[in-house]
């Protein structure tokens, strides 16, 4: 298990393959904030913290299934 406070704004966020999410904007309660910049529709949004695996590289790695919020990443 890892720390909630290891993660930080502007960290990496990709699936459980490696390919890109989104960045952090920063972390809400229990839940990651996806800057707007980076997603196709301008929206922020959100990831549960309960769906991190795991931490490597200052890349946050989803858990395998994760369901991706439309919009989130470069689609």
């Amino acid at each position: 298990m890892f720390e909630k406070l290891r993660i930080r704004e502007h960290m990496e966020v990709t699936d459980h393959s490696g390919r890109h999410v989104g960045t952090i904007d920063e972390v809400e309660d229990d839940q990651l904030k996806l800057t707007r910049s980076d997603s196709s529709d301008g929206a922020h949004h959100f990831i549960a913290f309960d769906n991190v695996d795991r931490i490597e590289d200052n890349r946050v790695y989803l858990k395998p299934g994760t369901p991706i919020p439309m919009g989130a990443g470069s689609n």
